[in-house]
């Protein structure tokens, strides 16, 4: 698996629907992380190939997307993105958290097995 583009339209129906919903309904079956990234962002650029290695990894467990800020520009203002590389993480049961800055792969696979697998595993 890899991670997967993710336009407005895709994330309102594979993530939330921000449009008819006010209160935060995870639409997905496994727990997610969404990069909100652009083509020019250096950090970005180191950052992506760390996500398609988890997402290989974590097969099956989660979900890892990416949005695109400058083609997803309402996406990105609804969601506050201010810096990129930025990383929602969604749990399946609890409230989803941002997070500005590019992350190493240990940082990043202790949020996915402390944060976002071990809150499923409950």
């Amino acid at each position: 698996m890899a991670t997967t583009l993710l336009s407005t339209e895709d994330f309102k129906k594979r993530v939330f629907d921000y449009t008819t919903k006010t209160e935060w309904e995870f639409a997905g079956d496994k727990p997610a992380i969404i990069d909100f990234y652009a083509d020019w962002c250096g950090p970005c650029k180191m950052v992506a190939p760390i996500l398609e290695e988890l997402s290989t990894e974590f097969e099956g467990k989660i979900d890892i997307f990416k949005v695109d800020t400058e083609a997803e520009q309402e996406l990105s203002a609804v969601f506050g993105i201010r810096s990129i590389p930025s990383m929602l993480f969604i749990p399946l049961n609890d409230t989803p958290k941002m997070q500005a800055g590019a992350l190493p792969k240990n940082a990043l696979k202790e949020i996915i097995e402390k944060e976002l697998l071990a809150a499923t595993a409950e």
